[in-house]
């Protein structure tokens, strides 16, 4: 079978699924559930297409570096319901206000995540909110491209890997195309999510519905992981006692390719990068209520017409770009490999969710990760 890339480079961001004009390429997860590239060589004619767009074979141009806001959206109930300040919304809305279409990633019926395309606002509800799982972007690109190619203006959405996939895939700038990412951490394995919701069901007694990484209800420093279960049940736990986010935060299950990221710059390529603004209660604490406050990178002369278009549903104010990712250092800088990824993963075939975590995080890490959200929350309390 014909190689693509190598395994750890490999984002899985589709866009050789996408441009392959014999179809002969589908994604198929591995043992971890990660998407991977497989090329029928029967179909295939060896026309190099697939290479030629792969972004960890393109060179990464980005950007120059933009401006920092930070930013809240006025409308209370949106921001609420948003994992920062609610700004994406802002946008979205005003995209699909001009007749134009969304696109980002939502929950399925199987609480996977995907890439949809929305092109009203009331669907956006599906959009907001943190997912901690890499989206399956499928044909999602050539929907892009048809949109564009109709004059219509596209937002997409999505992490920075996949920002790279549509750009080498459409090869071209569109004027009417509006890029956003995020700052990430990483993608964690569809299967260790997977092992986790069968282990949180079997405790519960049925089948997760719903899904919140981000609930805020107690706060935004402290944020809950929230599972909705049939028949009412719910499950709540903060970030910090979650087992789920333990693994995550502690760079035991992301994907190869988030160890050695192609996408890591504050040469952004996507024209606005929004994040949390953690920290801000020190650079700007008149936008700081624990209610969640959004980093607005403007990348692009094309981003900053449209945060201006958008800035007056929001509280903003203008800072100093160092100072505001100071506390995003995944920025730039890819998540550490931990010595014991590998076994994690192979104990999670043989142990419960809990006793391969448990094995596996490192206890001193654990308890300082534990000591400092405590911190925190003494600090946003006064308690």
């Amino acid at each position: 079978m014909q190689k693509i890339v190598d395994f750890e480079k490999c984002s899985g961001c589709h866009a050789c699924f996408n441009v392959c004009p014999q179809d002969c390429i589908s994604m198929k997860p591995d043992e971890e559930g990660f998407l991977y590239p497989e090329i029928d060589n029967e179909k295939c004619i060896d026309c190099g297409m697939c290479q030629k767009v792969c972004p960890a074979l393109t060179e990464y141009k980005g950007n120059p570096r933009g401006r920092a806001y930070a930013g809240i959206n006025k409308d209370d109930e949106t921001r609420e319901n948003s994992s920062s300040g609610g700004v994406f919304s802002l946008i979205a809305e005003h995209i699909l206000s001009q007749g134009g279409i969304v696109f980002g990633a939502a929950f399925d019926e199987d609480l996977s995540v995907c890439h949809i395309e929305i092109n009203c606002t009331d669907d956006l509800h599906k959009l907001r909110g943190s997912k901690y799982l890499q989206s399956r972007i499928g044909n999602t690109y050539k929907k892009v491209k048809m949109h564009l190619d109709l004059g219509k203006t596209v937002l997409f959405s999505g992490t920075p890997c996949q920002i790279s996939g549509l750009i080498t895939f459409l090869g071209k700038d569109y004027e009417n195309l509006v890029l956003q990412d995020i700052i990430c951490h990483g993608v964690p394995s569809p299967f260790v999510w997977s092992e986790y919701l069968k282990f949180r069901g079997n405790q519960t007694g049925g089948k997760a519905e719903k899904a919140s990484f981000r609930d805020k209800s107690y706060g935004w420093k402290r944020y809950f992981v929230k599972l909705d279960f049939a028949g009412g049940r719910k499950y709540m736990k903060p970030f910090d006692k979650d087992l789920f986010m333990r693994a995550f935060l502690n760079n035991l299950c992301l994907r190869p390719s988030c160890y050695v990221c192609h996408s890591k710059s504050v040469e952004r390529q996507s024209d606005i990068t929004l994040a949390d603004f953690w920290g801000v209660e020190n650079i700007c604490p008149e936008l700081f209520d624990n209610k969640g406050t959004s980093l607005v990178l403007v990348n692009s002369s094309k981003g900053q017409t449209l945060f201006d278009e958008v800035k007056e549903r929001m509280d903003y104010r203008k800072v100093d770009f160092d100072k505001a990712i100071k506390n995003n250092s995944s920025i730039c800088i890819s998540a550490k490999l931990p010595p014991k990824r590998d076994e994690f993963m192979l104990a999670l075939k043989n142990k419960p969710f809990d006793k391969a975590v448990k094995a596996c995080v490192p206890q001193r890490k654990l308890r300082r990760a534990m000591s400092f959200a405590k911190r925190i929350l003494k600090k946003v309390t006064g308690k």
